[in-house]
């Protein structure tokens, strides 16, 4: 029984969180049109990487990346980007969650979370930049005209990288701190 109790945690982790991280993407957002495509400044990094630095790799890529692809299949002007946000946001959380978690640290050391939101935003901004150059170049376009043609998606997402990495790891170490108290990660494994 015990077991089973254990279990449900990691589901409902994920699924709430994926559900806020839709939420504030529907509404905690601006959208930027640029010349290879619409682009967001958003909030949903931050809890992107939340997810990770609280819960882990796995179960933070999980949350962030379903709650991501939620938006992009409930939006017309995304629906084709839904599988790369998948992929994309998974791996934010992902990379950001083993650095954050990793030696016993459990997100609960500051310079280790700086690191780990700077290496998992990071990863997601190479992504993402790297398929807008890739499409335009499979469009036709030659690459250094494709690289320049991106630099609004670059200057757009640097910024919300910064603020993602910024906001992540000043609310980090108290969320842990607040979980922990509450008993939630004695109900559940980091993964």
């Amino acid at each position: 029984m015990n077991q089973k109790k254990n279990s449900i945690y990691p589901l409902v982790f994920v699924g709430m969180m994926a559900a806020i991280i839709y939420v504030a993407t529907v509404y905690i957002r601006i959208e930027i049109p640029t010349p290879t495509g619409p682009t967001n400044l958003k909030v949903a990094n931050i809890l992107i990487l939340l997810a990770g630095m609280m819960f882990g790799g796995v179960y933070g890529g999980l949350a962030g990346g379903i709650g991501s692809m939620l938006f992009d299949l409930t939006n017309p002007a995304y629906i084709s980007s839904a599988p790369f946000t998948l992929v994309f946001f998974f791996t934010m959380a992902f990379v950001c969650g083993k650095i954050a978690n990793a030696n016993g640290k459990n997100g609960l050391d500051t310079k280790q979370n700086i690191v780990a939101s700077i290496c998992g935003a990071g990863s997601y901004w190479c992504l993402y930049i790297g398929k807008s150059i890739i499409s335009l170049v499979i469009q036709g376009s030659a690459f250094v005209p494709a690289v320049i043609a991106t630099v609004p998606k670059m200057i757009t997402s640097g910024t919300n990288v910064i603020i993602a990495v910024v906001c992540a790891v000043l609310l980090a170490v108290p969320m842990n701190k607040a979980l922990g108290r509450a008993g939630v990660f004695n109900k559940m494994d980091k993964k």
